[in-house]
Formats: structure tokens, sequence, C-alpha cells
């Protein structure tokens, strides 16, 4: 008699992500953790045995939206019978751990940033329940070490973590205490999991960091001792075989250094846009925030970026509203704003975090000034951003496919400035590069049309 045995069913994995590009990131890897567990993604929480919420603590809306998500999964749980574990992941985790547990029984399981590599082990604890459900402790390197070194591509293009933490300590801002202090993977490490993502058809890499331009990993083997900076990354990357494309996000004024500047001009895989946040046009304010650069010096930067690579496209982000700042301060940042041009750029109200120094200094800016002050920046830069796209009609572009339009029949891409590029074309060219004349621009995307199938395929 022959006893067939089947499969188990894989258990249900949602992950719901908030905040930056590095918690996109992280998401992914713990999907990649889990999968040797049996766990397979689901559309929706209420089908998942585990939920996980990969939170952001920059703001304190994002933290207060992660409760509202905590409480409507409190129902999903009780709902089922308390089949579902909820795990809470990221920089809320790090920062209120105990806080979480107190104020939301229902979780399960709450880790840091640094700790999601410990996921499995956690929950073979709580099956049993034995152990501590909370994982804070700031182990970078051990992560790095433990996470799978190949993974699976999600479409054309991917992210790819090189640096983690922050020892800048802007007054405003809580990073240093949730991700830990800077720190760097190496460099055959990398280029491992960038060639995993190339063999699968990915052609665009995003490397990144708190401050991805401070990236100072171990050289490869065969170069010896010493370190790479993030310009060396970039070259030695571009040579990996069907990596067409290369970004960085999100870096800083203090290390953009020579070498990186250069890159942009000598390495053509290096993409010509530039995220270079400055926050303030102040000089008074940008020293309150400790970011440790002048107004100035942020000009200079762009300026040899720009020398360097003629057609970078630059984006920025700002905070209007910073404790102290007046309307002296505010005409600063949007003189700096006229005088750079920016082909994006985001725009918050300050937003006080406990137990950052600037929560504790004195004159902090009325809610109705802010609200003014940010409405006059954000109209400045959208009038940027509109005639920075506007300026793009009548040029063809290379346009990475990345998928399906809205609309049937039609494909969506990027343009090399991370523009949304909408055109008519067949589905099977995600994933190719091709030639897209540019025919109408709006604040947040372009239309065009394919410049011929027969080149679009060569």
């Amino acid at each position: 008699m022959t006893v067939t045995l089947s499969a188990k069913p894989p258990k249900g994995l949602f992950i719901r992500t908030y905040g930056c590009q590095m918690n996109v990131y992280d998401s992914e890897r713990i999907r990649d953790v889990l999968k040797p567990l049996g766990y397979a993604p689901v559309e929706s929480p209420d089908a998942a045995d585990l939920v996980v919420v990969n939170t952001c603590h920059i703001r304190e809306k994002a933290t207060e939206k992660v409760y509202s998500e905590l409480g409507q999964l409190k129902r999903l749980k009780e709902a089922s019978g308390g089949r579902m574990t909820i795990a809470v992941a990221g920089c809320v985790a790090q920062a209120e751990g105990e806080e979480l547990i107190r104020r939301q029984p229902a979780v399960d399981l709450v880790l840091g940033p640094q700790a999601y590599h410990k996921l499995p082990e956690m929950i073979a604890r709580a099956s049993r329940a034995i152990g501590d459900r909370l994982e804070t402790e700031f182990d970078t390197i051990e992560k790095f070490d433990a996470l799978p070194k190949t993974r699976e591509a999600d479409g054309p293009t991917a992210f790819v973590s090189v640096q983690e933490g922050c020892d800048k300590f802007c007054t405003f801002c809580v990073v240093p205490y949730t991700r830990g202090a800077e720190i760097s993977r190496r460099v055959d490490d990398i280029v491992a999991e960038v060639r995993s993502l190339a063999v699968q058809g990915v052609r665009e890499i995003t490397l990144l960091g708190q401050n991805v331009n401070a990236f100072h990993g171990a050289a490869p083997a065969i170069e010896g001792q010493g370190v790479w900076s993030l310009g060396q990354l970039c070259r030695h990357i571009s040579k990996v075989g069907g990596i067409e494309r290369i970004r960085y996000t999100t870096s800083h004024p203090r290390d953009m250094d020579d070498d990186l500047i250069a890159a942009h001009g000598d390495t053509p895989a290096l993409m010509p846009f530039l995220h270079l946040p400055v926050q303030s046009g102040s000089d008074r304010i940008l020293k309150a925030m400790n970011r440790g650069h002048t107004a100035d010096a942020y000009r200079d930067i762009i300026a040899r970026v720009r020398k360097a690579r003629p057609d970078i496209a630059v984006a920025s982000d700002f905070i209007v509203g910073f404790p102290g700042e007046t309307d002296a301060d505010f005409e600063a940042t949007m003189q700096l704003v006229r005088d750079t041009g920016f082909a994006i750029a985001y725009s918050f109200k300050y937003s006080s975090r406990p137990g950052t120094p600037a929560a504790e200094m004195h004159g902090h800016v009325p809610e109705a000034v802010k609200d003014q002050r940010l409405q006059a920046l954000q109209a400045l830069l959208r009038e940027q951003q509109s005639a920075f796209n506007a300026a793009q009609i009548g040029r063809t572009l290379p346009v990475l496919v990345t998928g399906k339009g809205r609309n049937p029949g039609q494909a969506h891409g990027r343009s090399p400035y991370l523009q949304a590029v909408h055109f008519d074309g067949p589905d099977h060219l995600t994933g190719q590069i091709v030639d897209v004349k540019i025919r109408a621009a709006s604040l947040n995307s372009l239309t065009g049309e394919l410049v011929s199938l027969r080149e679009a395929a060569l």
C-alpha cells in the first residue's frame, strides 16, 4: 500500500509597513526570514496566521497610526479565536517596546529594527509560552550575518541595505536612538545580494541607509584589507551583469565626499538623481538642528554635483516651524529653494519627539504659523516640480518598465529622474529599458509614447 503525504498548507503572513524605504526593505527581509518556517504572504490581515506591523517613529502621527492599527488587529485576533499572532517591529517597537505591550496586550512579539532576524526564534518561544516577548538589542552585524544571502526578487527594481544607523544626532530626530550607531555591510555581502537579484531580472538597485553616503564597508576579499566608500561601491556594482541602474538614499550633506561626487560623472549606471536633505536654509536653525553644515555649504555641494553631472535632478527634505524659527529664518529657507531649484522635495511641520533635544527647546512655533509656512513652502516646491516635469515634454527618455499601467494596454515605468512614466505598450516590456517620447506632464507623472517596439527590444 502506498501512502501519499500531503504538504502542509502555508501559514498566512501579512506585513503592514509604515515609514521609510528602509522599512520597506526590512519588511521584504522579514518575509525572507519567515519563508523557511512555511509562511507565505496573504492579501489581508484577516487571512493571516501572523501579522507583522513594521513601524515608523519619525513623526507623532505615524506612531498613533500604529496604535490604531493594533486596535483593529486585536478585534481580528479575537474573531480568530486567538489563532492570529501579532508582532510589532521597527522603530516604534525599539522606542516604546514595553509601552506597546502594556498599552495593547494583544501584541505577542515586539522586536526592534536590528532584531528581526530573531523572529523565527521568538515565534518558537511564543508557541511554547517561554522566554521574553521583547527583543530590542542593537545587533546590526549579527543581523546582517544571519540574513539569507539570496532574496526573492519582486519585479525589476529592488532595495539593498548597505548601511544602517546614524551618528549625526540631529536634535529633532529619533533615528540614532532607534537604529543605533552607523555601521556598514561588507562589500562582498552586498555584491552577493545584488548578483542574486540580477539573476532574477532586477535591473535597478537602490542602495539604502539612514546615512547611506556614510558607507565605509570592508573591501572585497580580493582587494585585501581596507574600506570602500559609497562611490567605490557604486562603481563596483555597476559592473554586475544585468544591473543597468543604481540609486542611493538617504544621504547627508556632511558625507557628500569628492569621490562620490566624481562617481556621478564617471559612472553612467548611477542615475542622475540626488536626494540630499537640507532641512532648513537658515544657518541659525541648521546649527540648532545640529546638522553640521551651512546653507552655503549645501549650495556648494549642489554646484559641484551639477558640474560633475549637468543633467542631475536634485531632491531634498525640509522641516518648517523648528523651535525658534523666525520669519527671517523661514525666508532663508525659501531663498535656498529659489537658488537651488528642486525636481521634487518633501516638506513637513516640525513634530516634537519625546527624548530628543529639540523637544526641550524654547520657542516652539504655533501650529497656525507652521501651517502658513508649510503651505507657502509647498506652493514654491510644487511650482519647481511642475516646471521640472514640464521641461521633459518633447524629450525622449530611457524608461525602465516596471509593470502595467492603470488603463488597459498601458505600461508604467521610471525615468532616470525617478518620475513615474505612463505610455501605451505591451505587457512583455516589463523589465526592459525603452525609449519613450514625453508628450505631457503633471505634478507627479509623465505621459509619453513608445518610440518603437523594434528599438525597445534592442
